[in-house]
């Protein structure tokens, strides 16, 4: 008697035999026919977050060249406020041309920028001047190039498929940003920073023709499928690649409860690990202060000191991400669903901030945050994006540049005021921040819970009429 799988597989094309293939399987489920736009879908997103992390460093180093460090929080603000403009000229063009189009505009107009940037330092634009608006712009261009990415690919994946597949795409996305760090590391002094921003945007061209490339692959795959009815109305429908139906992101946001959950749960979530951010920070500071009273290290040595504490926690928290990612996200998504894997995170930033709570020395601080850090990296950020896939195509591109831009930036704005009453009015220390986020995370499961039974409603929905 045959086996069906062994027939299946024997029926398989050659990517199935192939090393490639053999190897995503370690990590995930992976069918026939697969492998080959996982890879490149993961390949694209590399690139995206490659030119992020060359992007990021200069924009840093600009700002801190020409403005003191407090004019980050305020320009946070700015970025917010105009991140609303953005989104609406977003979902206004994303109505008018088709997801490939879109994101080649998108794309192109971003890398138009960078040669912009290069010419204005030709011209000789004031530092000062220039990484204020270099600062804002990174700050744009992050939120939209990867919401729109994640967009196109909550497209092309059933929602089946998203939870195997999606942690594989991912992979590529923390992989890219050691990659894009270590490259600058390497490359500034010898290059320069305006350089570099034309080294970012060449990655960029590659990820216009790698979206071309999955867009007519995955077109092509949904013609040629032999399925039920059902299914192919919708694949006709994406092959049709009609452009959105009017409407603006926000106004989705707020007339969906699961949306409107999702954005005010990302709010809660960006100001929860920025807090902890602040926390690390002080932390941090008051360790190298300590270490400079007990004579192991001279003052004038304080920035090398802080210098080494930092690049030894990324480099524990890139090696746990990493981990996380190739072992347990595939298999929390098997295991526990899209639904249940929302509440990971949040339960180990209230454990982790309730030690802190109760004393924030070094140790405890540098683990909790290396636990927090490397979860949402690998396993929050996935579920970011699987929760989308079961939403309408208007609200994967248009609702979720909205939530992964504004509300994210917005999230921004709010720990810059509460940091701000809390040590000038309130008199707070890095354990009563750690309480204050003890208290918001509550909060973040409260929203967890809600969006585990909006989420839940609408599978229902979907299951009952699978044709719309």
């Amino acid at each position: 008697m045959k086996n069906p799988g062994n027939e299946e597989m024997m029926k398989s094309p050659k990517e199935s035999a192939g090393i490639f293939y053999k190897i995503l399987r370690i990590f995930t489920v992976v069918h026939p026919g697969e492998a080959l736009t996982v890879f490149l879908l993961s390949f694209n997103i590399f690139l995206f977050l490659t030119s992020y992390y060359i992007l990021k460093p200069i924009r840093k180093a600009l700002i801190l060249t020409g403005q003191t460090a407090e004019i980050e929080v305020y320009l946070y603000a700015v970025m917010a406020v105009l991140l609303i403009f953005v989104v609406k000229a977003f979902s206004a063009l994303s109505s008018r041309v088709s997801r490939q189009i879109l994101i080649t505009w998108v794309t192109l107009f971003f890398i138009s920028n960078l040669v912009l940037f290069y010419v204005l330092y030709l011209l000789g634009t004031p530092v000062a001047i220039m990484g204020v608006i270099f600062f804002i712009w990174v700050g744009i261009f992050n939120n939209m190039v990867v919401a729109q990415f994640w967009g196109f690919t909550n497209d092309i994946y059933t929602e089946e498929a998203g939870k195997r597949l999606f942690p594989l795409v991912m992979l590529g996305q923390n992989i890219g940003a050691i990659a894009g760090g270590a490259i600058t590391f390497f490359l500034v002094q010898s290059l320069g920073l305006y350089q570099m921003m034309l080294v970012a945007g060449a990655f960029l061209g590659i990820c216009i023709l790698l979206t071309f490339i999955i867009h007519k692959r995955e077109t092509k795959r949904a013609h040629n499928k032999k399925t039920n009815q059902v299914v192919k109305k919708e694949e006709r429908k994406k092959i049709e690649e009609k452009p959105l139906e009017k409407g603006g992101g926000f106004q989705l946001v707020f007339k969906s409860r699961y949306l409107f959950f999702i954005a005010f749960l990302i709010l809660l979530l960006n100001v929860v690990n920025t807090t902890g951010e602040y926390i690390r920070s002080d932390v941090w500071n008051r360790k190298a202060e300590a270490v400079i009273q007990t004579g192991e290290i001279q003052a004038e040595n304080k920035a090398q000191y802080l210098a080494k504490i930092e690049s030894g926690f990324l480099s524990i928290v890139n090696i746990s991400t990493l981990l996380i990612q190739l072992l347990l996200v595939s298999r929390i998504l098997k295991w526990f669903g899209v639904r249940w894997a929302l509440l990971f995170l949040p339960f180990i930033a209230l454990g982790g901030y309730f030690l802190i709570a109760f004393g924030a020395s070094f140790i405890a601080v540098y683990w909790a945050k290396v636990m927090e850090n490397s979860t949402d990296y690998s396993l929050m950020n996935t579920l970011r994006g699987a929760l989308y896939l079961i939403t309408s195509r208007e609200e994967k591109y248009k609702a979720k540049a909205a939530i992964d831009t504004f509300f994210v930036r917005a999230g921004d704005v709010l720990v810059g005021i509460i940091v701000f009453l809390g040590t000038t009015y309130l008199a707070f220390n890095a354990e009563r921040f750690a309480a204050l986020n003890v208290f918001i995370v509550l909060i973040w499961l409260v929203l967890c819970f809600l969006i585990i039974r909006e989420h839940k409603k609408l599978s229902e929905k979907r299951a009952l009429s699978p044709g719309k």
